[in-house]
């Protein structure tokens, strides 16, 4: 029996529009007037999961986020915390520090502010030049405010740290960056232009573990629809693992079901499979 529905957001829960499609929405909530629980699992802060919930009617119905990665998790109705690991001060200033070395543009978040580095860094994408903080503090509902010296600025423990940059550069020094952290903190692409620090131990299994415990929900009731690297805990954790059409080769390959793609209704297909009963 399904009680709860996992979801990450770019890539899976919207389509490349970065919309909610309107099949998805209502199939979804279809699944929460049931009785299912819908949890938005990502790697953005809480407050840019906000607008994704209020599509969903997530806030009048006790939906659940698990932000930063799984570095996050709280009830969005009553804003109660389930679970939540930061970086400690010295780690997130030595991270931001060794980031200097690298042609990136690193971002932390700050109350209703995401400061960075550089407000104007550009990368290429698609043959065009793209503001590429612009892009992150939108999606995530940020002011954007620039510092000269993040390291300096720092004196609170950090959820996360993303380092934004051209995915050829990224490549080439993804290990370099990583190096002196390696067994100290996690770090991974989210993104093939996003390369992320986030407390070790820190996943979205993880956080999610603590969460439904708190639920008292079954990892064996629980769906979870995923794309991307960060994913990969998530879909062999749950009961019923499910990669979109578009997802990466190695979270396909740990799934239980390869479903249609983000711009497919991937997720409305895949529900209205699994739970017939529901959308008769």
């Amino acid at each position: 029996m399904i009680k709860a529905i996992l979801l990450d957001i770019d890539g899976t829960l919207t389509n490349d529009e970065k919309k909610i499609t309107p099949r998805t929405a209502e199939a979804l909530k279809v699944a929460q007037a049931s009785g299912i629980k819908l949890v938005l699992a990502s790697g953005r802060a809480d407050v840019g999961l906000h607008a994704f919930a209020d599509v969903l009617d997530m806030k009048e119905n006790g939906g659940v986020f698990v932000a930063f990665n799984g570095a996050k998790s709280l009830n969005y109705e009553t804003g109660e915390i389930y679970f939540e690991q930061a970086m400690t001060v010295g780690q997130g200033k030595r991270v931001l520090e060794h980031m200097k070395n690298f042609e990136v543009a690193s971002c932390i978040d700050y109350g209703p502010y995401m400061l960075t580095n550089n407000a104007y860094f550009t990368i290429e994408r698609d043959g065009a030049p793209y503001l590429i903080v612009e892009y992150e503090a939108h999606n995530n509902s940020f002011l954007v405010r620039e510092e000269a010296d993040l390291a300096a600025k720092v004196d609170w423990g950090i959820n996360k740290i993303l380092n934004a940059g051209q995915p050829e550069y990224l490549q080439e020094h993804w290990q370099e960056m990583l190096a002196p952290f390696e067994g100290e903190l996690n770090a991974m692409f989210t993104a093939p232009f996003y390369y992320e620090f986030t407390p070790l131990g820190v996943d979205k299994s993880r956080a999610l573990r603590e969460t439904f415990a708190a639920l008292g929900i079954d990892q064996s009731e629980i769906i979870a629809f995923g794309d991307a690297q960060n994913d990969r805990t998530m879909l062999e954790w749950a009961g019923i693992g499910v990669a979109m059409g578009n997802a990466v080769d190695e979270v396909k390959a740990v799934a239980d079901i390869v479903t249609l793609s983000n711009n497919e209704d991937g997720i409305a297909v895949t529900l209205e499979e699994v739970l017939p009963e529901l959308y008769a």
